[in-house]
């Protein structure tokens, strides 16, 4: 891609403090959203690409100096990306899918990048699913035994040399081979027999060039992430790692190669297998998540290399317990050695908040018990300075206090709440008769067609929109004007949507900022940032609640407005609500009690807003858990544990609603087929799921012979790309789900929700889908 010239140079720094500390990554966006606000610029054709790479560039600087400043030893740099790290990957490995149009020699631009990540007029984008078991979603390579690879993108190189010149020597980041390949699927066409780690030989001679490059500008230490590596793996692709390394040790001989491993502990074959790689100086691990690495690297390290201890949490927002992370690292200098002992994060601070001195209306108490990224670099720098035996007293004085003051609060306990959630645990809340029989009683009451139409529940925030809500919260405009405004918006919303003839509608959710944020500044226990915002994808970014305390629901939340937009029509509304699980997994949580017992404690607050929108005449009451699948343990003996106590709280929000009343729920972008036994077991109505941009993945559990009795809406058309489907198009997709699902059971919706969407493309998309739903009926009737 193209690269900026325009950065300035500046006096190289003074390493503070011991030369012990490293960061995995940093967040991208800036602390203000710079580069969310020139992307969409960019996309809108309202600023040059010369524009943006100034922003970026800027950006890159900046985050540079902000860790020298810190003291960090070993920066990173390559974290940066214009929309992803994998994709960026396939831009560097020249692994374009044919339906692009790129010829091959030369460097990829941005045209062809982004057509990738959000597809264009005339081809869908790239299938993306989350990264691990984050938010935050990575664009997946598509890969076959017929790609042809070759070095396409020199960005690694250009942005090490670019901090060179600013007087910055970093460590510049790839994704490693194995990882890369492993991540992957096999592109439309390729057998599933095929395996993509046959391609290992045919990517290396493309990393081999990158390494001679940046050994060239002069790069003295390279890192490789290779988290799946934490995954359960076979001794075949745990041989592949051994290969690659192997392949490539005469091309990383004099640098220095950390393998970088994070999100969760590390089996014991993989440890064995990345701390016996070849041309390897250094070993990363998770020691948050993955505390019981700390056992393996007692019982054996290798001698005379570098252990990179992540000790300071990547993935949330606390501040660290600098004396219990000081212990963990003094054992470990028995182990590895003191001069070979690095202190780091757990993963990369991508996950995190940027900065917490922007947050100014956090009171003083509660903003002293978190650290932000910007936080997490002194905490980093703090251990490893102690480590060298300058230990800031004030700094580890003060972080003692803020954790004494959070253990003793009184906000955080509420033992009414405790005592109900406790009490969960003796029934496992299910509705009294089987999902056959209740849709039935709900046909008799809603009187559907046959592929019934909805969507997923919002519907686009234009700027107008954006503009109230933020005057309303800054008591510029009064309350009646704030409803005058909102209710406006939702007649326009439920008019189009009579207009479409959609079936069962939704009321746009105008007054809602986020799906996890809205219900959290109305539910106790939770607190707000005003900048603590994260990226999800692309230029996409969530600003995630904090959890900080026992949860309830001290009133109703959402019954006015569903009320008021059922009074707007005769069509069923849907009530729309976020589920307990994934509000807990798109919070940063609590890490003082299990994760479960807040889930439960959700699940008592939902339970009561779906109770009162019932006794309020809403007969479709839509919980999403768009995360359930994001927050599956990433290894397979954990997983039972989590999908027992994450189904289990779904079902408390809704196991007392009568016959009549519809349960809907819906999920999004990650991979179902491997749970889709505890989906069923949520025991909802109707669930309405992603399936259109993993190119109908989904579909193929249903081939395979999996009974689905509920009512089920896999999405006909991605909404995460400004590409509009024809009526043809979304009419194959149906036939192809008619295909393997009842009739009686499916339902014609899109992938997703369509907030992130202008009603330019909204408006001519749902057309076709409802056209071609019609269209469907008349050919199944005429049967």
């Amino acid at each position: 891609m193209p690269r900026s010239e325009t950065a300035t140079a500046w006096e190289p720094f003074e390493w503070v403090g011991a030369m012990t500390s490293h960061i995995v990554g940093y967040p991208r966006m800036g602390p203000k959203r710079e580069l969310k606000f020139a992307l969409e610029s960019f996309w809108d054709g309202k600023t040059s690409a010369e524009e943006l790479q100034k922003v970026a560039s800027d950006l890159r600087l900046s985050i540079w100096k902000q860790m020298a400043d810190a003291g960090i030893k070993y920066i990173p740099s390559n974290t940066f990306s214009y929309y992803d790290q994998v994709l960026d990957t396939t831009a560097m490995l020249g692994a374009v899918p044919s339906r692009y149009g790129w010829s091959g020699g030369g460097e990829i631009g941005f045209d062809i990048y982004f057509s990738m990540a959000r597809g264009n007029a005339s081809v869908p984008a790239m299938e993306m699913t989350k990264w691990f078991d984050t938010n935050y979603h990575y664009i997946v390579p598509e890969l076959g035994p017929d790609v042809e690879f070759s070095y396409a993108s020199h960005k690694a190189v250009q942005e090490y040399k670019e901090a060179k010149a600013l007087g910055v020597d970093t460590v510049p980041v790839l994704v490693g081979p194995v990882s890369y390949l492993l991540l992957s699927k096999p592109a439309k066409g390729v057998g599933k027999s095929f395996s993509l780690l046959a391609l290992v030989d045919k990517i290396l001679p493309v990393y081999k060039e990158v390494v001679a490059e940046l050994k060239a500008a002069g790069a003295s230490w390279i890192q490789f992430d290779e988290p799946t590596l934490v995954m359960d793996l076979d001794s075949k692709k745990l041989c592949a790692f051994t290969h690659a390394y192997k392949e490539l040790e005469s091309s990383v001989s004099g640098l220095n190669v950390l393998i970088e491993t994070y999100f969760a502990d590390i089996p014991v074959e993989a440890y064995k297998t990345v701390t016996a790689l070849k041309g390897v100086t250094a070993i990363g691990f998770d020691l948050v998540r993955g505390s019981k690495t700390l056992d393996l690297i007692r019982n054996g390290f290798p001698s005379g290399k570098y252990l990179f201890a992540g000790v300071v949490d990547g993935r949330n927002i606390w501040a660290n317990d600098l004396d219990a992370s000081l212990s963990t690292l003094q054992a470990l200098e028995g182990t590895v050695g003191k001069d070979k002992l690095v202190v780091s994060t757990s993963c990369s601070l991508l996950h995190t908040a940027v900065d917490l001195v922007n947050e100014t209306k956090l009171d003083k108490e509660l903003k002293s018990w978190l650290a932000f990224a910007a936080q997490k670099l002194l905490e980093v720098n703090a251990l490893a300075k102690t480590l060298s035996g300058l230990k800031d007293e004030a700094f580890f004085s003060a972080n003692a206090a803020a954790l004494a003051s959070r253990r003793s609060s009184p906000r955080v306990t509420n033992e009414a709440v405790q005592k109900a959630a406790a009490a969960l645990k003796s029934s496992d809340h299910r509705r009294a008769t089987n999902v056959s029989a209740r849709l039935e009683s709900q046909q008799r009451k809603l009187n559907l067609p046959v592929l019934p139409t909805t969507t997923i529940g919002s519907f686009p925030q234009t700027p107008g929109l954006r503009k109230v809500r933020r005057e309303y919260k800054a008591n510029i405009i009064s309350e009646e004007e704030y409803v005058k405004a909102i209710k406006k918006e939702i007649e326009e919303v439920v008019k189009l949507q009579e207009e479409l003839d959609i079936d069962v509608l939704v009321h746009g959710e105008p007054e809602r900022n986020d799906m996890v944020e809205y219900f959290g500044e109305q539910l106790s226990g939770f607190t707000f940032t005003v900048k603590g915002w994260v990226q999800s994808y692309g230029s996409r970014c969530v600003k995630p609640p904090i959890i900080y305390g026992d949860v309830s629901r001290p009133k109703a939340m959402t019954v006015f407005w569903s009320t008021l937009a059922q009074s707007m029509t005769k069509r069923p509304m849907k009530g729309m609500l976020t589920g307990p699980v994934t509000i807990l997994n798109w919070s940063f949580v609590r890490d003082d009690q299990p994760r479960s017992e807040t889930c439960y404690q959700i699940a008592l607050a939902i339970k009561n807003e779906v109770q009162d929108l019932e006794k309020a005449g809403i007969n479709v009451i839509q919980i999403d858990e768009a995360a359930l699948r994001e927050g599956l343990p990433l290894r397979k003996s954990e997983q039972a544990f989590y999908l027992d106590w994450a189904v289990h709280s779904f079902r408390i929000t809704n196991c007392e609603v009568q016959d009549t009343t519809q349960i809907h729920t819906h999920m999004c972008y990650s991979n179902f087929n491997d749970i889709i036994h505890s989906i069923i077991d949520m025991d909802a109505d109707v669930i309405t799921i992603e399936n259109s941009r993993s190119d109908e993945k989904l579909l193929s559990v249903f081939r395979e012979g999996v009974k689905y009795g509920a009512g089920i809406g896999p999405g006909v058309y991605d909404i995460h790309s400004p590409r509009i489907p024809s009526s043809l198009e979304i009419c194959e997709r149906i036939n192809k789900m008619v295909s393997v699902l009842e009739t009686n059971v499916l339902w014609i919706n899109p992938d997703c929700g369509l907030k992130t969407r202008k009603y330019s493309e909204v408006k001519p998309a749902l057309t076709n889908m409802v056209r071609a739903a019609k269209t469907t009926r008349m050919l199944l009737a005429n049967c």
